[in-house]
């Protein structure tokens, strides 16, 4: 430890004298002033976080419920060995699909609203958080159309059902909120998907109208979005499959994809532009991920697909995405070598570039498994989402009551991206006699915790009737919500050596305080 400050004070701590300065009121001694630095040690351990990683995935359907295991999802905490997969993998995140694929027509029944509140339940006891998308169908019926694979009609609902639907849901999303990690779109199309859709226009080469969408599609498609974003608690993102259904969304059917991303201004707020991120469902999959970047259209302009348009609606994905929540899964290996590991392909520079937080564990195993072979799986599973490493810390060795303390955290997120969803950073003093815990809550949104070198630099005001004594010093990133803020797998655990209470879910400083 190095001194940066020794001073000396006599009798009562004079207000200019307040910054990291121990005094004894109503005596005359003379008491030394010191300020530390505190280095820590960076782990390389893979472990799980929240809302985060490779997610576990599901599906259950309207017509025979199979409703999720507490017992199961706890397992998924440990690693785990993937079906047809040649890794193994902790996840805190479960992917739920909800097929309706007999109510296309009709409501959403009693029972089936009771068991999605069940599998909330079960995510909640067993410290894991889902990520659901509601769709009718996930079959691909070929025959002979264009596309051959996968022919009309595809099996979706009208807007009218949808919207009943979402209605229907928004109870269980609002009254779940602590347990949800995000909503993915859905609804719309095969797989939910938006594409292939026999209400909401048909991009693809089945549908005869240009391989474009027309402008009441696109309304459609807005009225839809709006009716999640309102059913969705506030404090949660929607995640869309292409960056254009944004841009439409946010600047109407006529937006260009020239149009503005998100910036760090407007973010983090309940506004529409802030709380919609993306889902890439064919991550590196082709040149332009299987039509992810592509300028679907209206009905006065074409559908493009060129260079210029890849490029501009990836760099629009890339500005936008750093402050919304991104992930999704692997797709194909036949068409892009780019979705391999470095120097070959570009795996890991495209998620880091793209801010993702989470990816499939399960699907496609042909493409993960070749991360495992070229040797940047463990880079992956370490990387996705954030990654906070504590550098070294500013730390007083004395402080007094009634008075400012100064502390600042010295950080690197070596992860992809920075926590989507809201959470208060906790500095707590324990008292090393009695285990009592005094917490503060610090300005610090985690969210602004970007890729790289964070610093953290808090004053905080130590309390005029807290116990004399020696405090450890630690710090907590719980979960935002109260229902589950106390639960040390919801908290946030620094990639360090010698730091975590698994017990607690606090992360130790590794520095005592004397308070007078």
């Amino acid at each position: 430890m190095i001194k940066k400050y020794t001073g000396y004070v006599l009798g009562t701590c004079l207000a200019a004298m307040q910054l990291f300065v121990s005094c004894k009121n109503q005596e005359n001694n003379l008491i030394e002033i010191d300020n530390v630095n505190v280095s820590y040690t960076e782990s390389t351990e893979d472990f799980p976080n929240p809302e985060r990683g490779f997610y576990r995935y599901s599906e259950t359907r309207s017509s025979n419920y199979e409703v999720l295991s507490a017992e199961e999802l706890k397992g998924y905490r440990s690693p785990q060995s993937i079906e047809s997969a040649n890794y193994k993998v902790s996840s805190t995140l479960v992917f739920r699909y909800y097929i309706l694929d007999n109510v296309v027509n009709a409501a959403i029944s009693a029972t089936f609203l009771n068991n999605i509140k069940k599998d909330f339940e079960a995510a909640r006891v067993a410290g894991v958080k889902l990520i659901p998308r509601f769709v009718y169908t996930v079959t691909a019926n070929a025959g002979n159309c264009p596309e051959g694979f996968i022919c009309p009609p595809y099996g979706d609902a009208n807007k009218a059902t949808i919207l009943n639907h979402i209605g229907q849901l928004k109870p269980i999303l609002q009254g779940n909120a602590d347990v949800i990690a995000c909503v993915q779109l859905g609804f719309i199309g095969t797989w939910g998907e938006q594409y292939y859709s026999d209400f909401f226009g048909d991009a693809s080469n089945n549908g005869g109208q240009g391989d474009k969408l027309l402008d009441n599609n696109w309304r459609d498609r807005i009225e839809v979005i709006k009716a999640l974003l309102d059913a969705v608690p506030v404090d949660r993102m929607v995640q869309l499959r292409y960056p254009q259904i944004k841009q439409r969304y946010i600047y109407g059917v006529n937006a260009l994809i020239t149009s503005a991303p998100l910036t760090e201004s407007n973010a983090f707020t309940q506004a529409d532009i802030a709380r919609l991120g993306y889902h890439n469902d064919c991550f590196l999959a082709s040149i332009n991920d299987l039509g992810t970047y592509v300028d679907y259209g209206n009905s006065s302009t074409p559908s493009k697909s060129d260079g210029t348009v890849l490029n501009t609606l990836k760099d629009y994905f890339k500005a936008d995405s750093k402050f919304v929540v991104v992930g999704g899964e692997t797709c194909s290996d036949d068409y892009s070598p780019a979705n391999d590991c470095e120097p070959a392909g570009k795996a890991q520079a495209e998620f880091a570039s793209l801010h993702y937080s989470f990816i499939n564990a399960h699907y496609n195993n042909a493409v993960n498994n070749d991360w495992q072979d070229g040797g940047c799986m463990d880079n992956i599973k370490r990387n996705l989402g954030y990654r906070f490493v504590l550098k070294s810390a500013s730390l007083p060795d004395n402080a007094v009551k009634g008075t400012v303390m100064n502390i600042t955290l010295n950080l690197k997120n070596a992860g992809y991206a920075s926590p989507y969803n809201k959470r208060t950073v906790k500095l707590l003093l324990r008292n090393t006699q009695n285990g009592e815990v005094k917490s503060f809550d610090l300005a610090t949104d985690v969210r602004k915790w970007y890729s790289g070198a964070v610093t953290v630099t808090e004053a905080i005001k130590i309390p005029n009737d807290i116990a004399s004594g020696d405090y450890e010093l630690l710090l907590n990133l719980p979960d935002a919500y109260a229902s589950i803020a106390k639960r040390p797998e919801f908290s946030i655990r620094l990639a360090n050596a010698n730091v975590w209470e698994a017990a607690t879910g606090y992360n130790k400083l590794n520095h005592t305080l004397k308070i007078n």
